[in-house]
């Protein structure tokens, strides 16, 4: 038997121990355990105009608040001055959406595109960077842009996730093995890269991901961004977890339990998990916010 393999109950999660039974299971444990405290800011910007009843995006509400985004993620006084604290003029932009099955927002994806080129970074410079370990070589700064979701495999299938084609070989980091999904961002390719983490949260997706199914789909109307990707994903996944909490009248833990959350910042070192260490900075829109 794999001395290393998680065995983790409805009950653990449910507790909220998933961090202390992942730490417990893998090597270092005791080191990871004592690991100094961390801070990081996480940004949450919502617009309840941005998703009209028929589910279309608002192109200009939905502008204004990736202006607002990165804004309150940078501390600049102008969108150019925010994108330039982040990106040169001579980097090579890859942005990394949800491609498929409840994709990223074709809207969003634009609009960044759009945003970059209004800062001064050249539109050949910016290019889609999703696919497999050779989009992010060809790339000397990536920007991901996942759709906040669920996800059968992974649990949650939303920031860790995002580079998964990035590792070659996506089925390794499947189930109960998507606690390695942090070791992908540490790969040479990858490492050093990410220079803002913008979770497309328009029309999330709850439960049954990453196919859409509409009965576990809502429009929460927002996005939300860090530098920390780890912090991120932890605010992504509350947002899940309340949400689905909310449906059942009960807690109702995702499968397999999104072990990678607790082990990117265990295991991996990529940021804090822990939502005592995460400042939420919340913009607009605040009503059922479920964080």
């Amino acid at each position: 038997m794999n001395e290393n393999r998680i065995v983790l109950t409805r009950r653990d999660f449910v507790r909220g121990t998933v961090a202390g039974v992942l730490s417990a299971s893998l090597p270092g444990a005791a080191a990871q355990q004592r690991r100094a405290a961390r801070a990081a800011t996480v940004i949450l910007v919502r617009d309840q105009k941005v998703m009209s009843a028929a589910n279309q995006v608002d192109v200009r509400v939905l502008r204004q608040m990736l202006k607002d985004t990165l804004l309150q993620v940078t501390g600049k006084p102008s969108e150019r001055d925010a994108w330039l604290s982040l990106v040169k003029p001579d980097d090579i932009v890859g942005l990394v959406p949800t491609p498929h099955l409840n994709p990223t927002h074709k809207e969003l994806v634009d609009a960044v595109r759009s945003s970059l080129v209004e800062a001064g970074i050249p539109s050949a410079n910016i290019r889609g960077a999703q696919g497999g370990p050779d989009q992010a070589k060809a790339c000397t700064a990536l920007v991901p842009l996942p759709a906040l979701k669920a996800h059968w495999l992974t649990g949650i299938g939303t920031v860790l996730k995002n580079y998964i084609l990035y590792s070659g070989e996506p089925s390794r980091y499947h189930d109960e093995n998507n606690a390695k999904l942090g070791a992908i961002w540490n790969m040479p390719h990858v490492k050093g890269k990410t220079r803002l983490v913008l979770v497309d949260a328009l029309r999330p997706l709850c439960d049954k991901g990453p196919q859409p199914d509409p009965r576990y789909m809502w429009n929460y109307g927002g996005l939300i961004a860090g530098t920390d990707p780890v912090a991120v994903e932890a605010v992504c996944l509350k947002i899940i977890t309340e949400k689905r909490q909310a449906l059942r009248g009960e807690p109702w833990p995702l499968s397999p339990p999104p072990l990678c959350v607790a082990a990117a910042d265990e295991t991996y070192g990529l940021g804090t998990s822990r939502l005592s260490e995460i400042k939420i900075v919340r913009y607009g829109w605040n009503q059922d916010s479920l964080v």
